[in-house]
Formats: structure tokens, sequence, C-alpha cells
């Protein structure tokens, strides 16, 4: 059982209108009340928008600038990773002919070293 209004009806009237009480006809000061209450909503609005805009922009520039710094920090744990397997390599080699670990006189068992990359590298 809805009631038709009538189309000259504002959205405001239409929103609170009640079935089967007529809406009180309204005065030149009540529209121009909501005319500035809709306009003063219509830049808050706005406003909103925009600062929401503004915080997406920030945070999107955040996220491309800790993308960047997290790739420089892949080349760089690529790099050092390299250097260390060179280094291991070279002491590797170092130990079989140094003077100081082949003389009977200096001879202290030396246990085997474990892999050096194994502990401190992300899997």
């Amino acid at each position: 059982m809805s009631q038709v209004l009538p189309v000259a009806c504002s959205v405001l009237q239409r929103s609170v209108a009640t079935p089967g009480i007529q809406p009180q006809p309204q005065s030149p000061e009540d529209d121009d009340r909501k005319v500035r209450r809709r306009e003063k909503n219509r830049v808050a609005a706005q406003r909103s928008r925009k600062k929401q805009t503004q915080k997406a922009d920030k945070l999107h520039e955040e996220y491309e600038c800790l993308e960047q710094e997290n790739a420089g920090l892949r080349r760089e744990i690529g790099k050092l990773t390299e250097e260390l397997k060179h280094l291991t390599e070279a002491l590797r080699e170092h130990e079989k002919m140094c003077p100081l670990l082949l003389c009977p006189v200096n001879f202290v068992p030396v246990p085997p070293r474990p892999d050096p990359m194994a502990g401190c590298l992300p899997r």
C-alpha cells in the first residue's frame, strides 16, 4: 500500500515523506537553507575525495620507492653472495698450499668448516 508522490517533491522530501501525510509547503528560507546545506555537503564531499586521492597517490609513491629499494637490496645480496663464494673458494685454495698449515711443527688439527653460505642467506 504505497502512495504515489507528486513529481514536484524533492529528493529530501521523498526520503522523509510518510504515507498518508501530505508534505507541508516549503518557505523560501527553507529552500535557501536546503540549497546552502547541499552546496556545503557537495564541497565537503569534494574535499574528502581529493584528500583520499592524495593519500592514495602518496601511498603509491611510497610503494614505488620501496620497490626500487627492494630491487637494489636484492642486487646487493646477489653481489655479496657471489663475493662470498669467490672468497670461500680462494680460502680453500690457499689452505691447500699454505706453508703454515702444511708445516708438521705447526700442525694442529683444523676441524672442517661448515659451509658459510648455509646459515646466512634466505631460502
